[in-house]
């Protein structure tokens, strides 16, 4: 249920990314042509185990006559068990009307299916559902397989059933290892409703979301258990994405899962490590902007405004390199219509170690072409299709900066000191799929979070960093998309944020050198002085310059943003004062609805 598509899309995916096991979910048996013995037989020639069927729903603790149709149930299914090849079927805990709160009469059913299975050579496994009438607890379920105390009955273990409640799973340790009969991992985030819904809408593959997997997992090996890690993920995004991409990200999910568990506990009975070690980080090293004829003199013109120089051009390629202390952006002018940032160079002392680990994980090198004697940087390709180039900046011939040459023009004065954060809206359907891209590639991992009621609908937000937050991207979807038919709209806006020592000041000199930044409303200051009241004479200047604030426990916050350039692409300047780690988004909405006037300015009269 991972997966898009039918069982044959299913199987062929799950092999190409590199399963070599699967369950069979009986409504894709159920949809299929392919008789079980087919199924097995495609699943032989795939390389592809069958280890469990599932779900036989609603069997335990029911009147006699329900049992009985039960059993006549359980038979036909141990038929089909038989012509798959798998010995382990999954029974659910009941959410029917006819169970009753009985866990003796519980076991002693179970232990009558225990029975029959083992006459055929099977295996029962009990999972608890998290929203099952009584039996919705791991320690519940184990009370009574432990009462029915048969050989061919055990447990499934589900992190999300155990820890959706709340439960601890420190218990598990206590459960005799042949007793775990099968694991199901999901992760999920937090949230507060139906657990039903939850579990059938949003679970994730790990790392994707709030749980602690390294923890739960360590918990179950330590129990002895070493059987499959199986992912069950009920997502309505993934059930209708590509399949191999989904099946390529789930399994770069559980090669994270095994890196993060090692390093929770050390100790833990794993397989060997595949994954390189990260490298450290220590900063952004450039962001590359496409652009073509028509922005590029715009885009240009506003770095030259923000106090960035066009201190080099690329040796080879129509690639110039604008500078302001660490602050770097490369103008690429060969690009498509418009503008986009069509990459990120991070900076790091160690480029092939990156290069190794994203090959690892999944992530091929792009193929690049470059001159004699240029700089060969490795780079892959995020989930939006932004490059990732792995680079270090310096004077030695490896670095990425000899492939240019100096124009002659200094660093002009300004305040902007280095790039704050890029931020990138992502396809909705790879909007998870990117932060554990860059989780388990980069070892970015989330910053900040939040969700902002914008003009045109609800926006998501997550800003991953690496530990010291010299590198931050935010990444951002809605739901739908940014705008509407009846009016011009910016199509999956990017931006790139520089820090300032000194944003007013920053920003009167960006308006008297005529560049076009948002403009903001008097009514935002009315309510910033009733809602932060800020002292009058900053109060003032941020009225005059257009420069927009926040303040939490930690520190403060303040920035602008510029026009919207070459349809998607604008810039932001933000200081940050204390502690603040923010991003302002409380004033979001505000400049989406400025970009949207400047949009609807340039572009006439609405459609």
């Amino acid at each position: 249920m991972c997966l898009s598509g039918t069982l044959e899309d299913k199987l062929a995916a799950a092999a190409k990314a590199g399963f070599d096991g699967v369950e069979i979910f009986e409504p894709d048996l159920v949809a299929s042509p392919w008789s079980p013995a087919e199924v097995r037989s495609r699943c032989a020639d795939l390389g592809l185990a069958i280890d469990l069927y599932q779900p036989f729903r609603d069997f335990d603790a029911v009147p006699p006559e329900v049992l009985a149709a039960n059993l006549r149930r359980a038979e036909l299914k141990f038929d089909v068990m038989e012509q798959l090849g798998t010995d382990l079927v999954l029974v659910c805990s009941s959410v029917s009307p006819d169970a009753v709160d009985d866990d003796d009469l519980a076991a002693e059913q179970l232990r009558t299916l225990a029975e029959r299975a083992a006459a055929r050579g099977m295996r029962v496994s009990y999972e608890a559902l998290a929203w099952a009438r009584f039996v919705n607890t791991y320690e519940r379920s184990w009370d009574i397989v432990r009462k029915a105390d048969h050989p061919a009955l055990g447990l499934c273990l589900d992190s999300f059933h155990i820890l959706s409640r709340g439960s601890d799973p420190a218990g598990i340790r206590d459960i005799p290892a042949d007793k775990l009969f099968f694991l199901q991992l999901a992760d999920a985030p937090y949230l507060s409703m139906d657990v039903l819904q939850w579990s059938r809408h949003h679970r994730l593959f790990p790392g994707q979301g709030a749980f602690d997997l390294p923890d739960f997992l360590t918990h179950v090996l330590a129990a002895g258990y070493r059987g499959p890690l199986s992912l069950e993920v009920f997502n309505d995004v993934f059930r209708q994405a590509d399949p191999l991409r989904a099946a390529v990200d789930a399994h770069r999910s559980l090669l994270a899962l095994q890196e993060a568990t090692r390093a929770h506990a050390p100790t833990a009975v794993l397989a060997d490590p595949v994954l390189p070690p990260i490298p450290a980080l220590s900063g952004n090293a450039f962001t590359e902007i496409a652009v073509d004829a028509d922005a590029a003199p715009a885009v240009a013109d506003t770095l030259a405004a923000l106090g960035l120089g066009h201190v080099a051009q690329h040796r080879s390629k129509p690639v110039q390199l604008w500078r302001h202390g660490a602050a770097r952006i490369l103008l690429n002018t060969s690009a498509d219509p418009g503008a986009a940032v069509a990459a990120i160079g991070v900076e790091t002392a160690d480029p092939a170690g990156y290069a190794a680990r994203a090959e690892a994980l999944f992530a091929p090198l792009l193929p690049r072409v470059h001159g004699a004697g240029e700089a060969d940087l490795p780079a892959v390709e995020a989930a939006d299709g932004t490059a990732i180039f792995f680079c270090h900046s310096g004077s030695e011939p490896s670095s990425w900066l000899s492939d240019f040459a100096p124009t002659g023009e200094g660093d002009p004065e300004g305040t902007i000191t280095h790039v704050d954060h890029v931020a990138l809206t992502q396809p909705y359907d790879h909007f998870d799929e990117a932060a554990l891209f860059y989780r388990s590639v980069l070892g970015l991992q989330t910053q900040h979070s939040s969700e902002i009621a914008a003009p045109f609908g609800l926006v998501r937000n997550r800003t991953v960093a690496d530990p010291a937050q010299t590198v931050r991207i935010g990444l951002s979807v809605s739901v739908l998309r940014r705008g509407e038919e009846w009016g011009p709209r910016v199509s999956d806006p990017q931006h790139v944020a520089f820090a300032s020592t000194d944003v007013l000041a920053a920003a009167r000199a960006v308006r008297a050198a005529g560049a076009a930044l948002v403009d903001v409303p008097d009514n935002y200051y009315d309510d910033l002085d009733a809602r932060l009241a800020p002292p009058p004479d900053l109060l003032a200047d941020l009225r005059e310059t257009g420069v927009l604030f926040d303040r939490d426990a930690q520190g403060e916050f303040l920035h602008f943003y510029t026009a919207v350039l070459g349809g998607r692409v604008f810039f932001e300047v933000v200081q940050r004062i204390g502690g603040y780690a923010g991003y302002g988004e409380a004033n979001s909405p505000v400049r989406m609805a400025a970009h949207r006037r400047q949009r609807l300015g340039s572009a006439g009269s609405p459609r």
